[in-house]
């Protein structure tokens, strides 16, 4: 989701999430708060349709504000 995501890579994301849904696990990792993944896929019906499919049955974890970039930029630097 770093990049605008568009329509087709749209369709493709929703068959596998459709296809993985009820059936396996699957771990999404992203640097943006779940609030957002709806306006970054979009917005539309198929942002719709794949959060649908990942809310429900999901398990979170917040692995909470540390950026690791930074913090080993600065240890290098000591």
């Amino acid at each position: 989701m770093l990049d605008d995501v568009s329509e087709e890579d749209l369709k493709f994301l929703f068959e596998i999430i459709e296809r993985r849904y009820d059936s396996g696990s699957t771990i999404y990792c992203t640097q943006f708060r779940k609030g957002d993944w709806h306006k970054r896929l979009g917005g539309g019906v198929h942002a719709d349709a794949i959060m649908d499919r990942i809310v429900h049955n999901a398990v979170w974890f917040d692995t909470g504000q540390l950026n690791m970039r930074e913090q080993l930029a600065q240890n290098n630097h000591q």
